[in-house]
């Protein structure tokens, strides 16, 4: 079985993670990495992603100076990304249940 990389639906995971609060690139990644522990992504998608986001409007970003350090680019969540994520949404409930169908006749068949 050819391993795939589980990228399709990384916008969605950013969008809901933003949901949740406003938040830069790298700190989006640890999360998703830390809460979703089978999901495997990198840096590059990440940003990939935000930047593709950024251009459909679902994300807006702004530069958060009021910490030690370099200047951070943050984003945050935008109507047009709550109702993008709404339509993800839609899709991996249709996903969820194939696969659901799936394993059940799987196990059946397997008595």
């Amino acid at each position: 079985m050819r391993e795939k990389k589980g990228y399709r639906h990384t916008p969605a995971f950013i969008l809901l993670s933003l949901l949740k609060e406003d938040c830069y690139g790298k700190g989006i990644m640890d999360k998703l990495q830390n809460e979703l522990p089978s999901y495997k992504t990198d840096t590059a998608i990440i940003y990939r992603s935000l930047k593709e986001l950024e251009k459909l409007e679902c994300v807006e970003s702004y530069w958060k100076t009021d910490t030690l350090g370099p200047a951070q680019k943050w984003y945050k969540i935008t109507t047009n990304g709550k109702e993008l994520l709404k339509k993800y949404r839609e899709d991996i409930i249709e996903r969820k249940r194939n696969f659901d169908y799936f394993l059940n006749l799987y196990d059946e068949l397997q008595k």
